[in-house]
């Protein structure tokens, strides 16, 4: 690999952790907002995403011109590649805390209407996900992605018990169906959240090991063993 390559590549990975960075702390204000009820926190989400957005595309034309002039083969070429994926992984993160937050300030506008608290569950859940899953990327950690991949099961299950609180709730009391509605759409917000960490922790294994997990989450612990195990 030439030194000229090695020094794009190495920027690029700089913008992409300070990327990955942005992108985490938007999904904590975004679910401190809701849970907490930080209207202010939900608008500082929604500002930063016009700076993701702008990274993103920097991102990807960085690396399709990598592509292009050096050509890259090897692991060189599977790291722009996962790069290019996480990119936009991380992208579709971004919008999925600004709706979020979005409807954290829908919330709000009910004083009295109170998020369940088996969110509060979701979210300590959901959060360890995206930063497990970022840490994983990082310091290519396949076994930590694997973790991840694992985690999505009790974020489902939990998205599901609050769904069914909400749907019970709005039937004894009328007057909660609009915040109670909010809420509902926030849930599968931080669902998705959990589905975009567990893609992350996908191309993380990709990108150890050379291996497609999508869709074979049956032989997942196959992936990642020590050697000789």
């Amino acid at each position: 690999m030439s030194k000229h390559l090695q020094r794009e590549l190495e920027s690029l990975r700089e913008q992409l952790v300070d990327q990955c960075t942005v992108v985490e702390q938007m999904i904590q204000m975004a679910v401190r907002a809701l849970v907490e009820g930080r209207t202010d926190f939900a608008q500082r989400v929604i500002e930063s995403d016009e700076g993701v957005d702008m990274s993103d595309v920097k991102i990807e034309e960085e690396c399709l011109k990598l592509l292009a002039l050096h050509q890259p083969v090897a692991a060189d070429m599977r790291w722009l590649i996962t790069v290019v994926k996480v990119n936009g992984e991380l992208e579709r993160m971004a919008d999925t805390a600004c709706n979020i937050a979005e409807r954290a300030k829908a919330i709000s506008e009910f004083p009295l209407f109170n998020v369940p608290e088996q969110m509060n569950e979701m979210v300590d859940v959901t959060v360890r996900m995206v930063r497990r899953a970022l840490d994983a990327f990082v310091t290519h950690d396949a076994k930590m992605a694997v973790e991840v991949i694992k985690m999505d099961d009790a974020v489902d299950q939990q998205n599901r018990e609050i769904i069914d609180y909400l749907q019970e709730f709005m039937k004894t009391d009328t007057s909660v169906v609009e915040p109670a509605l909010h809420c509902f759409s926030a849930s599968r917000l931080l669902e998705r959240i959990g589905d975009l960490a567990e893609n992350l922790a996908e191309e993380t294994i990709y990108l150890v090991e050379g291996e497609i997990v999508r869709h074979k989450h049956g032989v997942i612990g196959d992936v990642a063993r020590e050697p000789n195990a």
